[in-house]
């Protein structure tokens, strides 16, 4: 990506949301006419969650500043990633964690050479680049950030607010295709549970900023299942799918423990196809279990897993064995 080049496309290809993806919408959607560098690659097997959808397509088609909260490994980003990847719209994510600071995303001088001699020049950051440009940006861990860039960021968040830059004296004027989005795992309140180490209270000025809120939840038993066979291809028979079935059924178990507190670590929706794929590769349930998930898991927290894994598929993890994978 160069921040200093200039992205030339045009937003004038009507796309139908419902054959899209699979939405109906009350508002025209417009894609852009190629695919450049910062456009996602698209996932034909991506599972679209309808709510969640609606939302990030009124951000793309409307210009609403859209955050989409959720447990982690529900796959926020990715979801706003594959719709920007079917409208050809370039996406940047920014990861707010805490080394990302003020002088990241606004710029900072810098020594170039110019003519044979080094002068200091100011190089614009992300952000500049981005809001002087036809992109979305996303913001993922925002309730992780820290509070000086947080303030940067609440600059933007009026639709038609311009940037401020005071160390340059300028003033930039978003481009009409900018559009900003985010993904946390609390609604800006803190966290409470203490399921989320680093998460803090947001300031509810800036929060009100935020036109669309959208929840994104795990998917249920039997969609996860048809997305990993998707992805798994080899499983896609009998005795192959009651094998997801009870992979996802695991799954399932580990995010209710997590939600309760009872253990520290989630299978998400990745985490269950890595599992499918070690399976095929090693021919061994178990081993693929511990190698996919259970041996990232706290000690203490072993033996719990261990049972959710016996509740799934009816038999003890020591005697995982007998299920062996597909010749």
């Amino acid at each position: 990506m160069e921040k200093n080049s200039k992205i030339d496309i045009k937003l004038d290809k009507k796309i139908d949301p419902k054959k899209v993806f699979g939405v109906s919408c009350n508002f025209n959607v417009f894609a852009f006419d190629k695919k450049t560098d910062n456009v996602p690659e698209i996932d034909p097997t991506y599972k679209f969650d309808p709510q969640t959808t609606l939302a990030i397509l009124a951000g793309f088609a409307c210009n609403r500043r859209v955050l989409i909260q959720g447990y982690h490994g529900t796959g926020k980003s990715t979801h706003i990633e594959q719709v920007a990847a079917r409208l050809n719209w370039p996406c940047i994510r920014i990861n707010l964690d805490s080394h990302i600071s003020r002088i990241d995303l606004i710029g900072k001088d810098a020594i170039v050479l110019k003519e044979n001699k080094q002068v200091t020049e100011f190089q614009d950051g992300i952000l500049p680049w981005a809001y002087k440009n036809p992109v979305s940006l996303v913001f993922d861990e925002y309730d992780a950030g820290r509070p000086d860039v947080m303030f940067v960021i609440q600059r933007i968040l009026e639709t038609d607010g311009k940037l401020t830059l005071l160390d340059q004296s300028r003033v930039i004027k978003p481009n009409s295709n900018f559009r900003l989005f985010a993904t946390a795992n609390t609604v800006g309140l803190g966290d409470t549970s203490g399921l989320y180490h680093g998460t803090q209270q947001i300031n509810q000025g800036q929060m009100d900023r935020w036109n669309i809120v959208s929840t994104l939840n795990y998917l249920d038993n039997e969609e996860e299942c048809k997305i990993i066979i998707s992805k798994v291809k080899d499983l896609n028979d009998k005795e192959g799918k009651d094998i997801v079935k009870s992979m996802v059924s695991t799954a399932e178990l580990t995010r209710s423990g997590f939600i309760n507190g009872d253990i520290s670590t989630v299978m998400s929706p990745r985490t269950v196809i890595t599992w499918a794929e070690n399976y095929l590769l090693f021919k061994d349930i178990e081993y693929a279990f511990k190698l996919s998930f259970l041996n990232r898991c706290d000690e203490l927290e072993r033996s719990i897993i261990e049972e959710y894994f016996q509740r799934s598929f009816g038999i003890d993890i020591a005697d995982a064995k007998i299920i062996n994978a597909k010749e």
